[in-house]
C-alpha cells in the first residue's frame, strides 16, 4: 500500500542517513550525540504523543462511525490500542537495554525491565496517522506530511537515548502495519464491543 511504503520509506532514510557500521540486529544501532532540548526536550515528546491519544480518542467518541472521518478515527483508535499492547508485548519478550542504560546495542534479554525493544510510541504514531493517510491521502496529498510526527519521534527518542535505531524502525513497521490491517477491516473493532450509541457520536447526538 502506498501509505504505508511513504512512511516507512520516510522514517527509513531518516534513520539510516544516521547510521553507519554497528551493532544491532540490523547492524545500524549506535547512540547519537545526546540532545535533549529545543524540538528534541523529553517532554516535547510526551506532549505529542498525549495530543495524539486525546485527539484519536476525542475524535472517535466526537464524531462516531457515521460518517468517513468519524469511521477512520475509530479504525485509527483500533489500531493504536492493538499495536501499542502489541510493542508491549515484544518489549517483555526481548527484555533490550536502552542506549541510556549501555553502550552496546546488543544486550537483548536481560530482564524485563529493560524494554528498548521496539519504541512504543513510534509504534502508536505510526498507528494512529496510518489510517488517515490510507484513506485520505490519494485525495489530499497534504495528509501525508502525517508521516513526519513518527519520523519526528524516532529520531527525538534517539536523541534522548531511548532507543536505537533499529527499535524505531520496528515499531514504525509494526504500528504502520496494524494501521493497514485496521483501515482494511469490514468496521472498526472497538466501536462493535461499545453500546451502539458510541457508534453515533456525541457531535450527531447534541
Amino acid at each position: 500500500m502506498r501509505s504505508a511504503r511513504t512512511l516507512i520509506l520516510l522514517l527509513g532514510l531518516a534513520v539510516t542517513s544516521l547510521a553507519h557500521a554497528a551493532g544491532g540486529p540490523l547492524g545500524i544501532d549506535h547512540k547519537l550525540h545526546y540532545d535533549n532540548h529545543g524540538i528534541w526536550k523529553r517532554t516535547t515528546q510526551k506532549d505529542l504523543q498525549y495530543a495524539m491519544v486525546l485527539t484519536v480518542v476525542g475524535g472517535s467518541f466526537a464524531l462516531g462511525d457515521q460518517n468517513k472521518l468519524g469511521d477512520t478515527f475509530w479504525r485509527s483508535l483500533d489500531a493504536v490500542a492493538i499495536s501499542s499492547t502489541g510493542a508491549q508485548v515484544l518489549k517483555w519478550t526481548f527484555q533490550r537495554k536502552r542506549p541510556s542504560q549501555t553502550d552496546s546495542p546488543n544486550q537483548f534479554f536481560k530482564g524485563a525491565q529493560y524494554q528498548s525493544f521496539p519504541s512504543g510510541e513510534v509504534t502508536a504514531i505510526s498507528a494512529a496517522v496510518t489510517p488517515f493517510i490510507a484513506r485520505y491521502g490519494s485525495d489530499h496529498p497534504a495528509v501525508y506530511a502525517l508521516a513526519l510526527l513518527p519520523v519526528y519521534d524516532a529520531l527525538a527518542r534517539m536523541k534522548v537515548h531511548g532507543h536505537w535505531q533499529s527499535d524505531v524502525l520496528a515499531g514504525a513497521a509494526l504500528g504502520t502495519g496494524i494501521g493497514i490491517w485496521a483501515t482494511r477491516r469490514k468496521s472498526p473493532l472497538i466501536v462493535g464491543w461499545l453500546p451502539g450509541g458510541f457508534s453515533i457520536g456525541f457531535v450527531h447526538r447534541f
